[in-house]
């Protein structure tokens, strides 16, 4: 995949403020979050609307115009549990700068969504697990595996579907962080695209030590392979560590002032 792909995670339906905007369709506070992780680096944005049972269609199809419409067409990562609102926003979907990402299948109930991504020609994040963790990475490859052959047979190109090792809570799974990480060298020397949201692993910890974990772990998960990851960009101390990987792993060309590029 080349330089690092970081999607930026702060269009979500958890934030008060998002959640306001998006029932109201409002689209300011949604803007303005757009614009603040496009400059701090994002390639893609992930926009979550949650399970949207009432209105998700209608609520993704303004989201995705909106958002395309106002940032150059930025390439979206769709994000709900409802697949008619996920089929929604494709039809508004503007391709000139990317396919779709859908987010998210997996090995068990959500493993339909790869036929979605597949009718639809869209990329899929295919998260490495049946119900919930999986007990090693041999199960992981295994939900791997039986994902992977689902895609093809649909026609899908491996490099469509982005392999999700499950980023864990280190504050209780510090003993899994190890297996993961192990994961993902695994699926670089495989060639497979891999993705994670990276920000789960620091769940429940102090504030102030939240950004230091997720930028310790950012840099060794691309340094085991991890080829994008959904994170918060409007982190600085996120995004230095990003770009300075960038530039140890070859994948950019060192200037004084890469930190501004």
């Amino acid at each position: 995949m080349g330089k690092f792909i970081v999607i930026g995670e702060r269009i979500h339906c958890i934030s008060p403020a998002i959640r306001t905007a998006m029932a109201a369709r409002d689209p300011a506070p949604i803007l303005q979050r757009a614009k603040e992780q496009i400059d701090a680096g994002a390639a893609y944005l992930d926009v979550n609307i949650g399970p949207a049972e009432k209105d998700g269609e209608e609520l993704m199809k303004w989201a995705v115009t909106l958002l395309q419409e106002h940032c150059d067409n930025i390439p979206l990562s769709l994000d709900t549990a409802n697949k008619k609102a996920i089929e929604a926003g494709i039809s508004v979907y503007n391709r000139s700068r990317g396919k779709p990402l859908i987010n998210s299948a997996d090995a068990g109930d959500r493993i339909s969504n790869i036929d979605l991504a597949a009718a639809n020609d869209a990329i899929i994040i295919s998260l490495c697990s049946k119900h919930g963790v999986p007990k090693d990475n041999e199960e992981r490859m295994a939900f791997c595996q039986e994902m992977l052959e689902r895609g093809l047979s649909l026609g899908m190109e491996a490099e469509d579907m982005w392999f999700d090792p499950l980023c864990l809570v280190i504050k209780g799974m510090q003993e899994k962080q190890a297996e993961m990480l192990a994961f993902i060298r695994q699926l670089k020397d495989m060639g497979f695209n891999s993705v994670c949201g990276l920000s789960n692993a620091s769940n429940m910890m102090p504030k102030n030590i939240r950004p230091i974990m997720d930028s310790v772990l950012i840099a060794m998960c691309i340094a085991c392979g991890l080829s994008s990851a959904i994170v918060n960009p409007c982190s600085p101390r996120m995004m230095e560590t990003i770009k300075s990987t960038d530039i140890i792993m070859n994948q950019t060309l060192y200037a004084d002032s890469y930190l501004d590029l």
